[in-house]
């Protein structure tokens, strides 16, 4: 499999009272992509890994018109959808003495805090980048110092987070002590069963749930989404009570302005436990069609065994037939941090670990001639990462 190299941590620094300030290399990462980028007008998406486990950041760059649309006297090159933050701290489902676990590596983000840092530096630098192309509306006549100093006036009363996006209500995805830190403006978008606890917590002003997938990405643009994004629930037809095997499908066109007029759609598909291929081919055949730009899926197969008895964490080989459904230019691995963890789940819970290679080379061994020709070649071209703890990526 051909991999994309993480991006170097480029020697940036900003000026602060007289001092020169490294940046922190998460935020490096960050603003090198920007900096690798040919133009801000055909931006392409930032992924973040926020954690070892399954807490992302995702930038999308807004269309150029919406640059110079005054947000608190302030313009906005990316659209900043965090998605389900766990950044500290422990979480439990049922009950401690059933389940508890803990992060075995530090968060490199331990707050939002952190994470709104994080954005607003990506946004400073996209804005020096833009006013010094020329791009309209982003004051080309400030210093990126300057610049900081307006991003830092209201930092309390505003957040850089422009929408969270929760895909289960199990606390190591809908964590209430993180989610708690967030500022209640930002909309939340949520499954059915989380977003009525998140909704009981009377801290966000807008919790919606997220719509099922019907066949048209546009359906899912709900407020306050703007009209180029959508976010909607790929699962099971029927009643999928848990929906534990499902994805969560954040789709979107890149446009040069609000007026042009453009109906397919790039997508990330999120499936932290694996989602069944039956359940997400009507991607495959949507139209206006949808292009998957990145698969987040991960390789442990992960189960809990009898008496409980419970598959939990699909694994690499229910994620090449994903792959194979889907086409995605990137696969990135999500969810298989080994955590720190404890109870009675712990004694049943088990592990299957492979990696991707691994995995394609026992299909060779297991079923080759059923495979159809060049499916298992195909899979060499795949752009497949396990992004680490910080790590951020282009998503070309």
């Amino acid at each position: 499999m051909t991999s994309t190299p993480t991006l170097q941590n480029i020697s940036l620094k900003i000026h602060d009272n007289g001092r020169d300030h490294d940046r922190p290399p998460i935020v490096q990462a960050l603003l090198d992509s920007i900096c690798l980028s040919s133009t801000l007008s055909s931006g392409r998406p930032l992924l973040t890994h926020l954690n070892a486990d399954t807490t992302w950041l995702l930038s999308l760059p807004r269309p150029v018109s919406e640059h110079s649309t005054p947000i608190r006297e302030r313009s906005r090159v990316f659209y900043h959808v965090l998605i389900d933050p766990w950044l500290r701290g422990g979480q439990s489902d049922v009950a401690k003495f059933f389940s508890q676990q803990w992060h075995a590596q530090e968060s490199v983000m331990q707050s939002i805090r952190e994470v709104e840092d994080l954005i607003k530096d990506v946004e400073v630098m996209a804005a020096e980048r833009s006013s010094t192309e020329g791009t309209a509306g982003l004051n080309p006549g400030r210093s990126e110092c300057e610049q900081e100093d307006r991003y830092e006036e209201d930092m309390d009363n505003e957040s850089y987070i422009d929408a969270v996006v929760i895909s289960h209500e199990f606390t190591d995805h809908m964590h209430k002590e993180t989610l708690l830190e967030i500022n209640p403006r930002v909309p939340v978008f949520a499954t059915t069963k989380a977003a009525s606890v998140i909704r009981s917590w009377k801290h966000s002003d807008f919790v919606a749930e997220i719509p099922r997938f019907m066949g048209d990405w546009r359906a899912s643009s709900i407020d306050p989404l703007p009209k180029w994004l959508g976010v909607s629930r790929v699962a099971y037809a029927g009643s999928d009570m848990l929906y534990y095997h499902s994805a969560i499908m954040i789709a979107f066109t890149i446009l040069e302005n609000e007026t042009e007029q453009r109906t397919e759609a790039e997508a990330i598909i999120y499936t932290p436990h694996g989602v069944s291929p039956d359940d997400v081919a009507p991607v495959a055949k949507a139209e206006p069609s949808i292009k998957t730009l990145a698969l987040l899926h991960g390789l442990q197969d992960i189960y809990i065994s009898r008496p409980i008895g419970a598959q939990l964490n699909k694994g690499a080989h229910n994620g090449l037939k994903i792959q194979r459904l889907l086409d995605a230019k990137h696969w990135i691995a999500t969810h298989d941090e080994v955590k720190k963890g404890g109870e009675i789940v712990s004694w049943f819970l088990r592990r299957r670990i492979l990696t991707l290679q691994e995995a394609v080379e026992r299909e060779k061994l297991d079923k080759g001639k059923e495979l159809k020709g060049g499916e298992l070649e195909a899979m060499a071209e795949v752009r497949f990462r396990e992004l680490g703890n910080g790590e951020s990526l282009i998503l070309e």
